[in-house]
């Protein structure tokens, strides 16, 4: 397998993952800051829409066809951590879905060494490659899949796999206990 198809192959298996994470949880539960800066589930999802769009649309000159609601003209004051009142779960969604058809069009279209300029980097760094940006995007997507299923893991127990941590609740209580005295014996 050449390393451009892999590469996308990854970046699609967390592009599922992460949205696996929203499934059956309610439109506040999605919402809900989980951690001490606020992030949810529906922000990660709106986040990394941006970034798709930005990193493997923009970077190339292909910008959306219909910019989504929290884009602004300085990448810096956009509001994409979090959905506002008036941006739905199913527009935030179909905003990350259409983001990723874009961006797997333009991965078909270039070769790993096509040239990108991303205008928001420092100056003397704007300049990159389609395979740099696709290697962030990988990076930048499994990161955020990973805390989505932290995130989600808090809020009803259920696990990467989809399993819940009820379903085996013994296995779960004993590793807790364990990984509770492994850390008490450094307890000051």
């Amino acid at each position: 397998m050449d390393p451009k198809t892999e590469l996308l192959r990854v970046l699609q298996v967390s592009r599922g993952g992460l949205l696996d994470k929203l499934d059956g949880l309610s439109e506040y539960d999605v919402r809900r800051p989980l951690a001490p800066t606020g992030t949810n589930l529906l922000g990660l999802v709106k986040h990394l829409a941006g970034l798709e769009y930005g990193y493997l649309g923009d970077a190339f000159g292909r910008p959306p066809e219909e910019q989504p609601s929290w884009f602004r003209n300085d990448p810096f004051t956009e509001i994409d951590m979090w959905a506002t009142p008036d941006e739905s779960r199913e527009y935030v969604v179909d905003v990350y879905r259409k983001a990723c058809a874009h961006a797997d069009t333009t991965v078909a279209s270039l070769e790993l060494n096509s040239p990108g300029y991303v205008a928001h980097w420092a100056d003397g760094h704007r300049d990159t490659t389609l395979g740099v940006l696709l290697i962030r995007m990988v990076a930048e997507t499994s990161q955020h899949a990973g805390h989505a299923d932290i995130l989600r893991e808090q809020l009803d127990g259920r696990l990467g796999d989809g399993t819940t941590v009820a379903a085996d609740a013994a296995f779960w209580d004993e590793r807790r206990a364990q990984v509770q005295a492994a850390a008490d014996s450094f307890r000051p």
